[in-house]
């Protein structure tokens, strides 16, 4: 029998059971891929983490994300907690990670309080900000379950936006849109089939403006995430979206998500222009929940 330790954590909060829920395999080496898919099934959570050797020793780990369908190229909440876990056993003061995932290369910055604990963690997205396809507001607003006229379109259509190998459309909505929104399966299917830019594949980051900051909700029903209470992935290209629009130099957002389903979530963005383009941080704090061990 094979034991592997894992530990449970809430990310994009100060606080257990808010936040964004995370499995992390800090000694994950001994487990194949399957494992690992079959692993994150088992958990059933938005995504689980497992951590390896470094294939370049100048970096901290590599990190291997799933969902519960599929491996992921990049996550943030993903890269947030198993950050914070990997900085329980980093040298006390240091700063910095460097994580290895599919996409690249995830910078980590630690956040530590006055006394040297570790309570959170920025990573800059692997990826400069890539603007996809604008996509229909009638076909996007039947997903969310919406009347088209929720969809604010009065700075840009419905939009594929990726910053790391996960596409989203990004949906600025009235605050009446945000609050009624359902994702309807049904609509994301037939909106998949009938739009090949979308690869076979259709995750809505709907927003809108909430004073300084904004509120948000995330549906990836496809992937078995009917709404998800905190999304860095969608957080990062949308931060870099608005900074596009915006013509500014560089901008910092926080962005309110999962009220709506209890898991309140604070994700803190940075946005710059680069000359490499468009490049975003997200951060946030962690909180331990559980611990224990998988036999295989």
């Amino acid at each position: 029998m094979r034991r592997f330790r894992f530990v449970t954590l809430d990310v994009f909060t100060d606080r257990r059971f808010g936040g964004n829920q995370l499995a992390v395999f800090p000694e994950a080496r001994g487990l194949d891929e399957a494992e690992m898919q079959a692993l994150a099934a088992e958990f059933n959570l938005s995504e689980t983490t497992f951590v390896l050797p470094p294939q370049d020793p100048a970096n901290t780990a590599r990190v291997r994300i799933f969902n519960r369908v599929a491996e992921m190229p990049f996550a943030g909440h993903p890269s947030v907690g198993t950050a914070w876990v990997l900085a329980q056993q980093a040298p006390a003061g240091a700063g910095r990670l460097r994580l290895e995932e599919v996409a690249g290369i995830v910078e980590v910055e630690l956040w530590r309080d006055a006394a040297g604990a570790v309570r959170g963690a920025a990573i800059a997205a692997p990826q400069p900000l890539a603007v996809g396809a604008a996509m229909p507001v009638e076909a996007i607003a039947a997903c969310a379950g919406l009347d088209p006229a929720m969809v604010v379109t009065a700075r840009h259509p419905p939009q594929l936006a990726a910053d790391g190998g996960n596409p989203r459309v990004l949906v600025e909505v009235t605050a009446e849109g945000l609050a009624a929104a359902r994702p309807d399966l049904g609509a994301f299917q037939r909106c998949v089939a009938a739009h090949p830019a979308l690869c076979g594949r259709l995750s809505l980051y709907l927003y809108r403006r909430e004073g300084e900051g904004l509120r948000a909700r995330m549906f990836s029903p496809l992937t078995g995430t009917w709404e998800d209470p905190a999304t860095g992935s969608a957080a990062t290209p949308l931060a870099g979206f608005l900074l596009h629009l915006s013509g500014a130099e560089a901008a910092s957002l926080d962005i309110l998500q999962g009220v709506e389903m209890g898991r309140p979530s604070l994700l803190r963005t940075t946005a710059r222009r680069t000359a490499s383009g468009i490049r975003a941080t997200v951060g946030g704090h962690c909180v331990p929940v559980l611990r224990g061990e998988a036999e295989l």
